[in-house]
């Protein structure tokens, strides 16, 4: 087993694989090092002499600059390091397209045809609301018709609760409505109920036309206020959509369909060795297949965000990028906050020492494929490919944007271990074996093998082999836990 890696020939730091004694001596390159601490896995180690204002460079890239001496041998952390990074900034647009030459196999997965051409993964039955104080009725609602009716012919019936959709102004309002319009109108449903309370501000009228086109067979609408009894008639309602519901079945579709959204979240410092390159490797064979990925998290590209600029396929969709990081940072300056207030605590310990090197980490969940389009918050995919999506760093959040946008899953890779999930199937990917062993009731994969030498081509078959059962009904923990929930962004002023 590898106890260290130099990840790119540039870099002046090996990045630990498992826990190093002080007293270890490390080879590389013919040279010896003797460390002079204990260093956790993750963490960094310096193999050059780096003086005072120096760049510390990983991944071939700059990823801060030291405040004192750094010896060889020594922890390179935050007791040593700072950002780079500074405020709003200009950028050119410096084409850097990589061709990506892999074969189409013709892959396909079972899945469900619906009938405006659009493809889900499941075929669940959702009750939607538009307004937080009626959770408790779709609770109850859902309670009714399960004793009522055995729903074994359809995969699960749930409620994505929230606590908005009235109180809310401008920018806010438009936000609740744009998700849950997108969630009502998502694939894997095969039939929603929308439930109403009738007073709020996220009202059902003017909802049911922000739907625009919909299936009147597989959407049906409550407003609790307008009869005797909102239990009985959601009861009745729900039984109409799983009538209609019970008659699907999954049929063999094109891999080309699936979308697939890119989240990390609880990073380590083995993230951007393991699991996100091996999503960005996925992410490069999925398009190469005719189907797409969207990448979020926008905060988390500060400082890695001209990589992803000089992928842009366009000067036109380099443009929309820039819209889309400055737009952030001046959302963070709007509210007087710190632009680089990251990485986290629980990052940070995992060896994580900067927000240039959790975003160059990143974005290797994003592989190397051209960018062709930017998603604006509650937008819905149009092209084919890699896009990415303005949304925030949190992982419910940015989870259920990439849900709204239209993922059908969302692979979430994770160093540290998380057991939530969103309102679409949510894959926990591990960055190294012992989370992998210790959580199994909430991580579904291991790509901490690849720091154990598996190589990524065989991790890879393996991966795509378990994306195809997972599209084609295996559940994942989240759903095996019955964890799944929505939260939306927010931004302004609560009534």
């Amino acid at each position: 087993m590898k106890r260290f890696i130099k990840i790119n020939s540039k870099d002046n730091v090996i990045v630990a694989l498992t826990n190093l004694k002080k007293t270890d001596i490390l080879e590389l390159e013919g040279k010896k090092i003797n460390l002079k601490a204990d260093i956790k896995r993750g963490h960094k180690v310096a193999i050059e002499k780096i003086k005072s204002g120096e760049r510390i460079i990983k991944y071939g890239y700059p990823i801060g600059c030291a405040t004192k001496n750094i010896d060889v041998g020594e922890w390179v952390h935050t007791q040593n390091v700072e950002t780079n990074l500074e405020g709003i900034l200009e950028y050119n647009y410096n084409p850097n397209i990589k061709s990506i030459d892999i074969e189409n196999r013709k892959l396909s997965f079972r899945g469900y045809k619906r009938e405006n051409g659009k493809v889900g993964i499941r075929n669940e039955l959702w009750i939607i609301p538009t307004v937080g104080c009626v959770n408790g009725i779709g609770e109850m609602i859902i309670r009714k018709f399960k004793e009522e009716v055995n729903p074994k012919k359809i995969d699960e019936v749930k409620i994505f609760k929230h606590n908005y959709g009235c109180s809310q102004l401008g920018e806010d309002h438009e936000n609740t409505k744009a998700i849950l319009r997108d969630i009502v109108k998502h694939p894997n449903a095969g039939g929603v109920l929308v439930l109403g309370l009738g007073c709020e501000n996220n009202h059902m009228e003017g909802f049911i036309d922000s739907l625009g086109e919909y299936n009147k067979e597989r959407t049906k609408f409550l407003v609790a206020q307008e009869v005797d009894d909102e239990i009985l008639e959601g009861v009745k309602l729900l039984k109409q959509l799983y009538k209609n519901m019970k008659k699907d079945i999954r049929q063999e579709i094109p891999i080309s369909e699936l979308v697939i959204g890119l989240k990390c979240g609880g990073s380590d410092g083995l993230s951007g060795i393991t699991a996100n390159p091996l999503l960005g490797e996925f992410s490069d064979f999925l398009i190469s297949q005719g189907g797409s990925s969207i990448l979020t998290e926008v905060p988390e590209m500060f400082g890695a965000e001209t990589i992803l600029m000089d992928r842009c396929v366009s000067k036109g969709i380099f443009d929309k990028t820039v819209k889309l990081i400055n737009d952030f940072k001046e959302y963070f300056i709007g509210h007087n906050q710190v632009v680089y207030e990251n990485p986290s605590p629980g990052n940070k310990a995992g060896g994580i020492t900067t927000l240039e090197e959790k975003s160059l980490g990143c974005i290797q969940k994003s592989g190397s494929s051209g960018v062709v389009d930017v998603l604006k918050y509650g937008d819905v995919i149009k092209k084919k490919g890699l896009n990415l999506l303005s949304a925030p760093g949190n992982d419910l959040v940015a989870a259920t944007a990439l849900g709204a946008s239209g993922c059908h899953m969302v692979l979430f890779t994770t160093g540290r271990g998380t057991p939530f999930g969103s309102f679409v199937p949510t894959m926990k990917i591990s960055t190294n074996s012992n989370l992998y062993k210790q959580k199994t009731n909430w991580i579904d994969f291991n790509a901490g093998v690849l720091a154990e030498d598996v190589s990524m081509k065989e991790l890879l078959q393996e991966f795509i082999d378990y994306i195809i059962r997972v599209a084609s009904g295996e559940y994942v923990n989240n759903e095996k836990n019955k964890f799944s929930e929505i939260a939306i962004f927010k931004t302004g002023v609560t009534l």
